[in-house]
């Protein structure tokens, strides 16, 4: 029980780290309708939190950028769909490319159509605009910010950092 606590403790940590770095990235460093550093601190959340954690710490900077940047439901819903995407694939497979991609179809394509209906009701998009009118800038930016997360993975990998941070919030 107290080995759980110690655990959770350290995700609880390590997600609010991520989240808090994700919203600065976010904040300071953006593309005109693209948001890549939400989409890299998603495949790494997967990769080193799993879903649940992962999912949270999206959650959280989602929260933040509506709130403190004025962003709408987009920064939040999206977020929250390719994250927990992200790190079911990666637990299922412990493959960085399978977190990625799983990045890009939650974010870039699931996570674009379930927006469409909140923008509708309540931020006043035409009814009449096309379901899909989000993918063609969520792809990209998602694409964009998971492949930043595998360079910068494949970078851990290679210098056994990416097992050390794995192993050091690994449920025991």
């Amino acid at each position: 029980m107290r080995q759980n606590r110690k655990n959770n403790a350290k995700k609880m940590v390590m997600a609010a780290m991520m989240a808090c770095l994700s919203y600065v990235c976010s904040t300071f460093v953006f593309f005109p309708r693209m948001a890549p550093f939400q989409h890299m601190f998603n495949v790494l959340g997967a990769v080193f939190l799993g879903p649940w954690w992962g999912t949270a710490s999206a959650a959280v900077t989602g929260l933040m950028r509506m709130a403190l940047n004025g962003r709408t439901i987009q920064a939040l819903i999206g977020a929250v769909v390719g994250a927990f995407l992200a790190g079911a694939c990666y637990d299922r497979t412990k493959k960085l490319w399978a977190a990625v991609a799983a990045e890009v179809v939650g974010t870039g394509i699931l996570g674009a159509l379930l927006v469409y209906p909140f923008m509708v009701q309540f931020y006043g998009l035409p009814p009449e605009t096309q379901f899909w009118t989000f993918i063609p800038s969520y792809v990209p930016s998602s694409l964009m910010g998971a492949i930043l997360a595998l360079i910068l993975l494949k970078t851990f990998d290679k210098t056994g950092l990416l097992r050390q941070i794995q192993e050091a919030v690994k449920d025991k």
